[in-house]
């Protein structure tokens, strides 16, 4: 009997990766062979991630779990070690969903599918290892093994303009790629021992003028990825022209890869320094939120629009990793969460929309949802998570951040009523561009191009049991938010001690700061009694 003992998450890792060895002899049938194949290593890999959080993993310990380390060019210090925690099981759970269903997603390709189901695998391989990784190195090769995958299904597999948004993609991420293996190279050859391992790193004793530096450069490389304003270019284009598959693994898991990062690298092992570019982050936030909402308004490409929603929510991560609190590292995590579903199922519903009507410009559509009803039902209830409608996962984690920042006893009154009234306009923003969205896609008369294809053939069961299986966890968590916070819950209150500590013993001058006081132990479990309290 497989036990605790067995290096489950080398085989997490690895699995998908080995699993394309077979595939170039594999027969083609167009394509039958190969997807069934790809599925069904995705939904294996899926089954093992999720019996290993089940079996194995202790919800109640912050540590890492399931440590696995081996010698890998030991004469540099580097490891192939691995370990899970409440940062990143989650992620890893996130990832297994989405990649699986992005492969149940690509039913139709028929191009070139041995590369296309191979490529997808190497994704899947990655992500897991950057949620994994406890060794810098590792880390690092495996958020590049990433940038790849992702190239080549955009300048194959994408629109018209696909050489031009993957040439963006891999030009914007591999320059920020390099401050990565900077800050890593610099971290681990400080001071008299040489290491790349996570928690040796966290141990050393760092000057502060090195940790700003080195939180600088991590904090541009994450920037790229998440993506901050102004390096976000790069997300709208590559969106409007990656497949639909390619788009909810992009949207659903990359850009968590960045926020990963940024607690991870950033905040948890460089504490000193984030105390002062915690309100930088803050206001980049904010900037995110409105910016991006304004501009999504502005977008007539469907999936343009969603693109630049999903840089208006990402914003929210940055207001709840530099509250100071508990609660606002809890909402961070659960909009990384949240949104990765979210963003999946609407790049989903994007692509099923364009199969049928052959055009992403909302104008040209109109009026399809007396053709296609159930899709339009998929897509409302979608919107509205997206929104964050009570009920929905979107809510939870945004109140969440709200009350994070609000209950904040480091930041001045006046910075804090800023960055809270900033990030409400963002919420109001949301609805306006989301709800114009939904009536100019199925509202009033067919659009002149949707008016030319007589028959519209509605959402098939494959692509609702898509659909469902991304808006089942959406409502459960807006429902239950414990589903998911109480994976993490003992993590982000680890992190946000270790900073509060770290505030109490610094006592950085920054007229941002009110005074120096450890803020509530405060969890999205705990959201009711919160909210109470401050209504009260």
């Amino acid at each position: 009997m497989l036990t605790e003992q067995f290096p489950w998450l080398t085989t997490l890792v690895l699995l998908p990766l080995l699993a394309i060895l077979p595939i170039p002899v594999l027969p083609n049938r167009n394509g039958q062979t190969l997807r069934w194949y790809a599925l069904g290593i995705g939904f294996i890999e899926f089954s093992l991630i999720l019996y290993t959080f089940i079996n194995f993993y202790n919800l109640n310990q912050p540590g890492l779990q399931l440590v696995e380390s081996y010698d890998w060019v030991p004469q540099v210090g580097i490891t192939w070690s691995l370990g899970a925690d409440g940062l990143a099981m989650p992620l890893v759970v996130l990832s297994g969903l989405v990649t699986t269903l992005a492969i149940l997603a690509s039913w139709n390709i028929t191009h070139r599918p041995r590369l296309y189901f191979s490529l997808l695998l190497v994704m899947y391989s990655a992500q897991v290892g950057v949620f994994l990784a406890q060794d810098l190195v590792m880390f690092f090769l495996m958020w590049e093994l990433e940038l790849v995958p992702v190239y080549l299904l955009i300048s194959i597999w994408g629109g018209k303009k696909r050489l031009y948004a993957a040439t963006k993609f891999i030009l914007y991420t591999a320059i920020g790629s390099v401050f990565i293996l900077v800050a890593a190279l610099a971290m681990a050859f400080y001071g008299d021992t040489v290491t790349f391992n996570l928690t040796e790193l966290a141990q050393k004793d760092y000057s502060l003028t090195f940790q700003l530096l080195v939180y600088a450069a991590f904090l541009v490389a994450f920037a790229v990825k998440l993506p901050i304003f102004p390096l976000h270019t790069w997300l709208p284009d590559a969106h409007s022209e990656a497949p639909a598959a390619v788009s909810m693994i992009l949207a659903g898991v990359l850009l968590k890869m960045a926020g990963y990062g940024l607690i991870r690298m950033n905040i948890e092992m460089l504490p000193d320094a984030h105390l002062y570019f915690a309100p930088f982050l803050a206001i980049l936030g904010v900037v995110n939120v409105i910016y991006a909402s304004m501009t999504a308004f502005g977008q007539d490409n469907l999936k343009r629009r969603m693109a630049y929603s999903s840089v208006a929510h990402m914003g929210f991560v940055l207001i709840g990793c530099s509250a100071f609190t508990t609660l606002g590292m809890s909402g961070a995590m659960l909009q990384m969460i949240s949104h990765g579903l979210i963003a999946a199922v609407m790049f989903f519903l994007s692509g099923v929309t364009y199969e049928r009507t052959h055009t992403l410009d909302m104008d040209e559509m109109g009026g399809i949802a007396r053709k296609m009803p159930t899709s339009f039902a998929f897509f409302t209830a979608a919107s509205m998570a997206s929104l964050a409608l009570p009920g929905m996962s979107g809510f939870v984690s945004e109140i969440a951040v709200f009350l994070g920042m609000a209950t904040s006893d480091v930041y001045s009154t006046t910075f804090k009523t800023v960055i809270i009234i900033g990030a409400a306009v963002g919420v109001v923003l949301s609805p306006i561009y989301l709800l114009s969205m939904l009536r100019r896609i199925f509202y009033g008369d067919a659009g002149k191009v949707v008016a030319k294809v007589p028959n519209i053939i509605d959402i098939r069961p494959r692509e609702a049991f898509v659909a469902a299986c991304l808006l089942v966890p959406i409502i459960g968590i807006g429902l239950y938010p414990k589903l998911a916070t109480q994976v993490y819950d003992a993590k982000t209150v680890e992190v946000a001690s270790r900073v509060q500590h770290t505030l109490l013993a610094s006592a950085p001058t920054s007229p941002l700061y009110a005074h120096v006081l450890v803020a509530p132990q405060v969890t999205v479990a705990e959201l009711p009694t919160v909210l109470s309290s401050q209504i009260d």
